[in-house]
């Protein structure tokens, strides 16, 4: 490259470059080019798009443990250029050295016995499901296989959610059969769906128009700025706050547990609608027939039962227990701080913590909460396997505290709790007729007597 291009890049002048087709970002004060890399980034598009034009090392660091395959690839993508003024931040310094010595220390690469564990315990609620619909005629046990149905929904997505961080198996292939069957064959979702969705919920972490984690419009919202009818960045389109979205919105703290039980039925909706899009989706074939291998096996397991009521209490109770993982999604992100607008790279570990809530649980209840118990640790270290979250605790806990920066955790039942005030807050707020939204004659039939 020439000495004339071999220059700095004022942070305005990076800030331009975050158009499609012009992707720059910053690592450690250099300029990267990645406006080809993003067709093939193993992460996906969005989180590129979503840092472009910015300083991206904290959040680099965060998905590419030093010593990984990823720092010596970028040097394909290097500009030679360097953003000019590239300061760090003590809080930064700090993640980083933190980041650093967890790598040396190997927690990375130590994974524990849990994906034999939880490989074990999903083929025994399998199999026992299953004998039960066909060996029993008790409609009790019947209800018992629904309910242990809905137990392995909820340790098929704990291995999806490892799988899709680090690799929980020997090598690729294994770890992508891993992926494919407990996400798409055992449980009907689809693991490109959730790694592209997970990937922009960690970088945007709480972004009211970048996470999707938080988009539930018309069903719920967390904040009254949804009631501008933002336009989310993950879906490309407005999320209207109209008069159907306030009367539910409304009523959402008596609707949360309901519509939990039911909330498998988007993620179904969302897997195939990814699948059947034009996104690039790697191993779309693969994807697809995992998806309808389960809608063969499942279908065809519930009409052995012996007549309609007992396959609707089956279908029901897989489920509403499956529901549970629902609501723990929900319990981390739902009560905690929000803000409008793309993601920083400059304040990285400041938002991954004010946007997070930990449970606090014993660890013999580890193996229920699948790491999302200690979600603070998750969003600031993901590629860390879960069976170390409880032992860098300690350290996430004391670097807030020298920062002056919140660490908050509260037990399952105080977040569930936690999770309801916060409804019911933007609930009373829609309901407020200082905010009017264009109303139909369905909302005024409802409203007209209060």
């Amino acid at each position: 490259m020439a000495d004339s291009d071999r220059r700095s890049v004022t942070a305005e002048e990076l800030a331009r470059h975050n158009k499609p087709g012009d992707l720059w970002i910053s690592i450690q004060g250099k300029i990267y080019d990645v406006s080809e890399w993003v067709k093939d980034h193993p992460g996906g598009d969005l989180p590129l798009r979503s840092l472009a034009g910015q300083d991206a090392t904290d959040a680099f660091i965060a998905f590419h443990p030093a010593g990984g395959a990823a720092w010596g690839r970028l040097g394909r993508f290097d500009t030679g250029r360097r953003l000019e003024g590239y300061a760090v931040s003590e809080v930064s310094r700090d993640y980083r050295r933190l980041a650093g010595e967890f790598a040396r220390m190997g927690l990375f690469d130590r994974k524990g016995h849990i994906t034999l564990a939880s490989m074990c315990f999903i083929a025994a609620l399998f199999g026992a499901s299953v004998l039960g619909v066909l060996a029993s005629e008790s409609a009790w046990v019947h209800l018992l296989c629904g309910a242990m149905m809905g137990f392995l929904w909820i340790q098929s997505g704990w291995m999806g959610h490892d799988s899709g961080h680090y690799r929980i198996m020997a090598g690729p292939a294994q770890n992508r059969f891993a992926q494919v069957l407990t996400g798409n064959c055992l449980a009907g979702i689809s693991i490109a769906w959730w790694k592209r969705n997970h990937n922009a919920h960690h970088i945007a972490c709480n972004s009211l128009d970048f996470d999707p984690d938080l988009q539930h419009m018309p069903f719920f919202v967390v904040s009254s700025k949804f009631f501008a009818s933002l336009t989310s960045c993950y879906y490309d389109r407005k999320m209207n706050f109209d008069a159907v979205s306030r009367f539910l919105v409304s009523h959402q703290h008596w609707t949360f547990y309901p519509v939990m039980c039911l909330a498998r039925i988007n993620l179904f909706a969302q897997s195939f609608a990814l699948l059947l899009s034009k996104h690039k989706v790697p191993n779309r074939g693969q994807e697809i027939l995992g998806l309808l291998s389960f809608w063969i096996w499942y279908p065809l397991l519930v009409s052995c039962l012996p007549n309609w009521g007992e396959r609707i209490m089956f279908v029901i109770a897989s489920f509403a227990v499956t529901g549970i993982q629902h609501v723990q999604f929900c319990l981390n992100h739902f009560a905690s701080s929000v803000y409008v607008g793309p993601p920083s790279g400059n304040d990285w570990f400041e938002k991954q913590t004010a946007g997070t809530l930990d449970i606090q649980c014993s660890p013999w209840m580890d193996w229920f909460h699948g790491g999302l118990q200690f979600q603070i640790e998750h969003h600031l270290f993901p590629r860390l396997p879960r069976s170390q979250l409880r032992k860098v605790s300690p350290f996430v806990k004391e670097l807030c505290k020298k920062h002056n920066l919140p660490y908050s955790s509260a037990s399952f039942w105080e977040a569930n709790a936690m999770t309801l005030r916060t409804l019911r807050t933007a609930a009373l707020q829609a309901r407020d007729l200082a905010n009017p939204v264009p109303k139909n004659l369905v909302w005024e039939a409802v409203n007209t007597h209060g």
